[in-house]
């Protein structure tokens, strides 16, 4: 009896000790999604480096260059990031094609800062029947926080809705009687703007706007419609558009000695894209608002991360302006891409991306104190706050408090 005794405890301790073995790989097991793997981490992004949009493409180099960075330095948790930057020249068309090689052939593991509202609104649907993440969007368009419909989907740049409401109620403090002429992109961009100033402006919106123009990307000026909106009377310019047609609209009022107070929204403002074409002297005096610190506002000089942008600048991104808005905006991309990577480990699926990605809670580099980026399941947007600036001749200039949008 002792003998069967002693073999059964032998038996037992046996397979215990075999549990013990076959259990420990699944314990440390790693998990993956096309894209990723113990040695590399696959994204992709389409930028228009080509095409009427084409200053936008600065903040995918920028993007990239700091990838390049971490790279250099080991990668995230032993992997290096592939980015994979398509061009798609700010078309529609364009876009559908690259997004479905980088999905179908590239196979990456999420995109990342697809820039343009059109161009993802062409895309968004098949992206989330695909189940890819996509993250940090180029657009404020609304419809790129929709988790019940696009849960798959969010956005990086402000709500252009909310960002408009703000200009709204801006002048409507300092000027109520003032009569607004609007140049406004023709598509959900330019409708997106349009729907939160005109809400801003509540029951004065029909008499405070004397004339609303709009253009298409494809058109070659804004010249007659500048002209047009002068003819009005209008004494604030709201200038809703792209940088090439934000530095033709400050241009073409300067030059037909129009001077109305001019309001160009954030997606339109870059002093490299936008103001520098136009003229210092002619963008005078424009108000915009901003969520991210400007390299040229002396207040950052001793600033710890502008610091660190300025000597990464230098050695990994010198063929961008430092005065480009999209040089910093490509930083914290990449940046915020790093801090999710890591925090997702060794599970590296898409689902376990997205989660991460819906419960963000960080601070950036040069995102302006007090702003930070914050998700939840239920609203994806992560940068909610902004603060207006007025172009001083050579440098934006801070001029309000945070401005949290609804």
């Amino acid at each position: 009896m002792a003998f069967s005794s002693d073999r059964s405890t032998l038996a037992t301790a046996a397979l215990l000790a075999c549990a013990l073995i076959f259990s420990a790989p699944v314990l440390a097991q790693k998990h993956y999604s096309p894209g990723a793997s113990d040695t590399e981490i696959k994204i992709g992004t389409t930028t228009p480096y080509s095409g009427p949009a084409s200053a936008y493409s600065a903040g995918a180099v920028s993007a990239t260059a700091y990838f390049t960075m971490i790279n250099e330095q080991g990668g995230v948790n032993g992997r290096k990031i592939n980015f994979i930057s398509l061009d798609d020249a700010y078309s529609p068309s364009k876009t559908v094609e690259q997004i479905r090689r980088l999905i179908e052939s590239d196979e990456v593991l999420f995109l990342v800062n697809p820039v343009g509202t059109a161009p993802n609104m062409a895309v968004v649907k098949y992206i989330n029947q695909k189940e890819v993440p996509h993250l940090f969007v180029g657009s404020g368009a609304t419809i790129f926080n929709d988790p019940e419909h696009y849960p798959w989907t969010m956005s990086w740049t402000p709500h252009y809705a909310s960002e408009g409401e703000i200009y709204a109620k801006y002048i409507l403090s300092v000027k109520p009687d003032a009569k607004i002429g609007i140049l406004a992109q023709n598509d959900d961009l330019g409708r997106d703007y349009l729907l939160g100033f005109k809400r801003g402006l509540g029951e004065k919106a029909s008499t405070m706007i004397v004339s609303t123009q709009t253009y298409n990307t494809t058109d070659p000026t804004v010249d007659s419609q500048v002209v047009t909106l002068k003819s009005s009377g209008a004494d604030v310019f709201f200038i809703i558009t792209i940088p090439k047609f934000s530095a033709q609209a400050i241009r073409k009022a300067y030059d037909v000695d129009w001077h109305p107070q001019e309001i160009v929204v954030s997606v339109g403002s870059s002093i490299a894209g936008a103001i520098k074409p136009a003229g210092f002297d002619a963008a005078k005096g424009i108000i915009s608002a901003a969520y991210q610190k400007d390299p040229a506002d002396p207040q950052w000089k001793d600033d710890p991360a502008m610091k660190a942008w300025n000597v990464w600048m230098d050695k990994y991104n010198p063929r961008i302006s430092k005065s480009d808005y999209y040089a910093p905006y490509g930083y914290n991309i990449g940046y915020a891409v790093v801090q999710l990577l890591k925090q997702c480990g060794d599970n590296l699926t898409r689902e376990n991306i997205m989660k991460h990605a819906s419960h963000l809670d960080m601070e950036l580099p040069l995102l302006l104190p007090g702003i930070r980026l914050k998700t939840t399941p239920t609203d994806l947007r992560p940068i909610k706050q902004m603060r207006l600036v007025r172009f001083d001749g050579s440098r934006y200039v801070l001029f309000s408090d945070v401005l949290a949008s609804d």
